[in-house]
């Protein structure tokens, strides 16, 4: 008998659904600042330069749009892709090894993407 029902996914939250749907729209709207401000037009007079880019993060929005534009799309992606790796249906033990795995990926890149973003802000 096929089954029409949908039924969650073993380990797959309301929560984490939740936040990659708001993660989601807020991607939208960052993505589309992100890329008028830096790809269209930052680069008007040609290619940007590293005193250019430290110049353009001196604007206090710059670097907190940034940072927050950072932290969504690490969210988004490592819940989107868990719940890529919920379809292969892994065991208990493998599941508790992947949340804890992309809980260290994710501060991981996080924390190194925040020291970056203070340290080229304070030049």
């Amino acid at each position: 008998m096929i089954e029409t029902g949908s039924t969650p996914k073993q380990g797959e939250t309301t929560i984490l659904w939740l936040i990659k749907i708001v993660t989601g729209l807020i991607l939208l709207i960052l993505a589309t600042i992100h890329l008028i401000m830096n790809h269209y037009i930052g680069s008007l007079g040609g290619l940007q330069t590293y005193s250019d880019v430290v110049r353009y993060y001196k604007t206090w929005y710059i670097p907190a749009m940034e940072a927050v534009f950072l932290v969504t799309v690490l969210t988004h992606s490592l819940i989107g892709l868990r719940g890529i790796i919920l379809d292969l249906r892994p065991g208990e033990a493998m599941l508790k090894f992947i949340n804890w795995a992309f809980i260290v990926l994710g501060m991981g890149f996080g924390i190194y993407g925040l020291w970056l973003l203070i340290i080229i802000a304070g030049r």
